[in-house]
């Protein structure tokens, strides 16, 4: 959602970068606010068009209630389809204080919160392709595949966890 250009930009490079170095190919697609980012993945993931999706968006908050509101309703509809559909996405959706907290965070030399949602909707992907390619029951049924956590971050966490 490309309501804050300068952040949706930064937020946009992020994820970009994510996909890139791991090859993957990227289409963008813009809706005009937060509160239509799940419903256009729910169009797209009708037509079983992706793998997965990442969700980018910013909401800074104002002086009414709307802010609560774009925020609850656009993370509940991304949970809602997630859990329902078994779909991979990634939640970039910036929920922020100010027009600082946000450039801060889609930075993609800073925070890089839209590569972020990227490294998060891959690595649902690749535990989903990973799930999907063994037998229910099969003997290697409970083993997850230590490269798929790869894709996130550490598999045993920070050292001396």
């Amino acid at each position: 959602a490309p309501y804050y250009r300068q952040i949706a930009d930064g937020m946009i490079a992020g994820a970009r970068a994510t996909g890139a170095s791991i090859g993957a190919v990227v289409d963008l697609v813009e809706v005009p606010g937060a509160l239509e980012i799940p419903t256009a993945i729910g169009l797209a993931a009708s037509r079983n068009l992706y793998d997965g999706y990442v969700a980018l968006g910013c909401v800074i908050r104002g002086e009414t209630t709307h802010y609560d509101i774009v925020c609850g309703e656009s993370a509940r509809g991304l949970q809602e389809l997630a859990l329902h559909y078994a779909l991979a996405i990634g939640n970039g959706i910036l929920t922020v204080e100010n027009t600082d907290q946000a450039v801060v965070r889609a930075d993609p030399h800073g925070q890089n919160k839209g590569g972020g949602a990227a490294a998060a909707a891959l690595h649902l992907i690749a535990l989903k392709r990973g799930w999907e390619s063994r037998t229910a029951g099969g003997p290697d049924a409970a083993a997850t595949p230590r490269d798929v956590i790869l894709l996130a971050g550490e598999i045993d966490g920070p050292v001396g966890a």
